[in-house]
Parts: structure tokens; C-alpha cells; sequence
């Protein structure tokens, strides 16, 4: 029967998983910069200092993050994927890495490394510029997506519509509903990353004041904030295994080992 100390155990697993990513500890000091951005609204003070310096942190967590683009453009896509989808998602790939690249660049200008302000700040507008376009294709691709798997959740309700009035076998009955499910899912985890998308290319144009009396310091940081939160959420790990209740005394029962291998981790 499992203690306080073994439910506590499994938690700080759960929580060590969630931060052992670099990408999760990038998104909550994305997450503190933005936020200090918002509280700023582009007035000197202690939340702008905190906003430069957590930005010229979270360069060096990018450190030839480059690579995962490269990686992505060179993997083949799926052959069912149409060929536009294929198009601009290899056009993200290539954006989002010259930004990443350039970023680089800007990084060393910001650390005192590169001394050319002048072409440190071209290069930080260039970069943001390539962010924003990777962005806006991100965003198609996730609504042409989307249309994609309506269409198909669509072709399925009908097979399941015709498949109980001809009283088919429960199994084909069930392998519908279980295509059906998995499609819904697919769609709420793109639809929260159509959102995220659409609102960072607010945030990328307020980086680059090409509206600075409708995107203000103050706008940016709230929008910025907002997708920081959902970039978390999404890298969130699987949750720990359920717990058992004990049917005399109402305590929960979990296996550590269990939880513990559903976090990679080895067996306690």
C-alpha cells in the first residue's frame, strides 16, 4: 500500500520530467519575459530590465537549435500529405532555422562579443522578419490541417452511420468510433496550435513595431504571455499513473514503479 511519501515521489516525478526539457525551461522564461514586457508597457524600470536580460537568456537555450529545422526540412513528409501542405511546412523549416541561425548572431552582438551594434539590430529585424513568416506558414499549414481531418472525421461518421443500420460486427462498430476519437484529438491539439500561431504573428509584429499605436509594449507582452502558457501546457509529459483507492480506509494506491516507467525513468 502506498504512503504520502510514495504519491509525493510520483508528483516530483512528474514535475522533474516536465522540466528536464529545454524546451519547457525556454517557454517559462518566455513565459517571465513576456509577462515583464506586459507589466513595462515599454517604460524603463526594474519589469524592463527583467525583460532585456530573460530575452538575452533565452538565446543561449537556442544554441544550435538550428539543427531540429535541418532535421525537419530533410525528413520525407508522408506520401498522403498534399504537395502545397509539404510546401509551406519545408518553408517553416527553413524560416524558423534562419531565424534561429541569425538569433545566434544577434546573441553575440547583445553579449558584447560582436561590437556592430548597427548590424547586430539589422540582424535582429531580419531574424524576428523570418520568425513572423515561418509563423504565418505555420499557420496555414495547421488550418489546411484542420480542414484536412474535418473531412475525414466527416467520411467516418457516415461509414459509422451505414455500418450500425447494417448492424456490422461490434468490432468495426468500435474501430470507427476509436478512428473517429483519434481524429478529434488530432484536432484539438492543432487547433490549439492554430491559435498559438495566429496570435505570434501579433507578437512578432509588435517585436517589430510595424503597428506600434495598436500593438503596443503592453499588447505584445499579454499576447506573448498567452502563447508562452500554451507552448507550456503542450509539453506538458503524460500524466502520472492513476491512483487506487484502498476499499477499507479510502487511501490512494500507486505503484511508483509504474509511474516511474511512464517517465522513462528507472524502476524505484
Amino acid at each position: 500500500m502506498a504512503t504520502t511519501l510514495d504519491v509525493t515521489r510520483i508528483e516530483i516525478a512528474f514535475l522533474a520530467a516536465y522540466l528536464s526539457k529545454a524546451e519547457t525551461r525556454d517557454k517559462l522564461c518566455r513565459a517571465i519575459q513576456y509577462g515583464s514586457k506586459f507589466v513595462s508597457n515599454g517604460e524603463p524600470g526594474t519589469a524592463a530590465t527583467v525583460d532585456k536580460n530573460t530575452s538575452l537568456a533565452r538565446k543561449v537555450f537556442r544554441l544550435l537549435k538550428t539543427v531540429n529545422e535541418l532535421q525537419a526540412l530533410l525528413t520525407p513528409a508522408p506520401k498522403s500529405t498534399p504537395l502545397p501542405i509539404v510546401l509551406l511546412g519545408k518553408s517553416k523549416n527553413v524560416l524558423v532555422g534562419t531565424f534561429l541561425a541569425l538569433d545566434q548572431i544577434v546573441w553575440l552582438g547583445r553579449s558584447g562579443i560582436y561590437k556592430d551594434k548597427e548590424k547586430t539590430d539589422r540582424m535582429s529585424r531580419i531574424s524576428l522578419f523570418c520568425w513572423m513568416a515561418g509563423t504565418f506558414c505555420t499557420t496555414l499549414v495547421e488550418m489546411a490541417e484542420i480542414s484536412r481531418t474535418s473531412i475525414a472525421v466527416k467520411k467516418v461518421e457516415k461509414e459509422l452511420r451505414k455500418a450500425t443500420n447494417d448492424n456490422l460486427a461490434v468490432v468495426d462498430v468500435q474501430a470507427l468510433k476509436d478512428e473517429r476519437k483519434s481524429h478529434y484529438k488530432k484536432n484539438k491539439a492543432r487547433t490549439l496550435n492554430l491559435v498559438k500561431s495566429f496570435l505570434d504573428l501579433f507578437v512578432a509584429a509588435g517585436l517589430l513595431q510595424l503597428a506600434p499605436k495598436t500593438i503596443t509594449p503592453r499588447v505584445t507582452g499579454a499576447l506573448g504571455l498567452t502563447t508562452s502558457l500554451i507552448s507550456c501546457y503542450q509539453l506538458l509529459p503524460p500524466a502520472p499513473a492513476k491512483a487506487k483507492s484502498s476499499s477499507k480506509f479510502g487511501l490512494r494506491y500507486v505503484d511508483p514503479g509504474a509511474a516511474a516507467k511512464s517517465f522513462g525513468f528507472p524502476r524505484l
